[in-house]
């Protein structure tokens, strides 16, 4: 899955006495987002850091076991301890409990990968997927970062803000949009028209924007205000794609969403404060 290169400057604080933090943050996320595994060299090299505060800080992490150093390669990778923090996180998840069941009767109907998403930031983060049983499987995974602009769960959800809220989060994403492939949104105009479109239907479209060859269809969970918290998506691959989309992946993905949106209305302990 393509990494966005935008999020390689390294983050301004904005609060004193945070600097460190957004250190170990920016490198710890550059480690988990690049295909490519990394040596701390060469993490110094697109993190934006001088070398010495990068060899500083993985040391740092590495021996809080948030990175891990293979002895022979330097390569970095998640440390066992972040990993432990994280299961423990997405085990607890309110929102995948919400979810899960529902999502996997979603994958069986459909036969195709279902991910379950939420905002994180500028993007949207994959915190469930469910494979489809087909022999050919999606690069993506629980933990990814992707962009609100070439995903069907970004356009689901960014298409149902109100109005000023829609606009502050279009504010806020990176430009000039980074291209992922050739059929990546080009611009903010060109979105926006998406948006609309979206907002109209009730439902969004990724016509390979964000990987090549993958089509996906998403759709907006709504917390008990009525303000999209979440996303689903059915992915499929091109060559495989069912003649009807609209019946074999978009109303099944609908009758979910609204099922979980409804859960959510009915369960006090599912406030949007507390669905992650």
């Amino acid at each position: 899955m393509p990494v966005d290169r935008s999020r390689s400057t390294p983050p301004a604080a904005q609060v004193a006495g945070t600097a460190a933090f957004s250190k170990f943050m920016h490198l710890l996320q550059l480690v988990a987002d690049t295909p490519e595994a990394m040596t701390v060299a060469e993490l110094s090299k697109v993190s934006g850091y001088p070398r010495a505060t990068v060899y500083r800080t993985v040391a740092a992490l590495t021996a809080e076991r948030l990175l891990a150093e293979h002895p022979q390669t330097g390569v970095l990778v998640l440390g066992p301890r972040l990993i432990q923090l994280a299961s423990r996180s997405w085990g607890r998840s309110e929102m995948r409990l919400a979810a899960v069941e529902d999502l996997k009767r979603l994958r069986d109907v459909t036969g195709e990968t279902v991910h379950l998403a939420v905002p994180n930031g500028t993007h949207m983060v994959y915190i469930e997927k469910l494979e489809s049983p087909s022999a050919v499987q999606m690069n993506s995974r629980i933990g990814t970062n992707v962009s609100m602009y070439s995903t069907a769960v970004g356009k689901a959800y960014l298409a149902m803000l109100a109005d000023d809220a829609q606009q502050a989060a279009l504010e806020s994403l990176p430009q000039p949009f980074a291209r992922y492939t050739a059929n990546t949104t080009a611009d903010m105009a060109a979105l926006k028209r998406q948006l609309q479109e979206t907002r109209r239907r009730g439902w969004a479209v990724d016509e390979e924007e964000n990987e090549a060859g993958i089509y996906c269809f998403g759709a907006p969970i709504f917390g008990r205000d009525g303000v999209p918290v979440a996303a689903i998506s059915v992915s499929t691959l091109r060559f495989r794609q069912k003649a009807d989309p609209q019946a074999a992946y978009v109303a099944p993905l609908l009758e979910v969403c609204h099922a979980i949106t409804q859960r959510i209305a009915q369960t006090p302990a599912l406030s949007g404060a507390n669905l992650l």
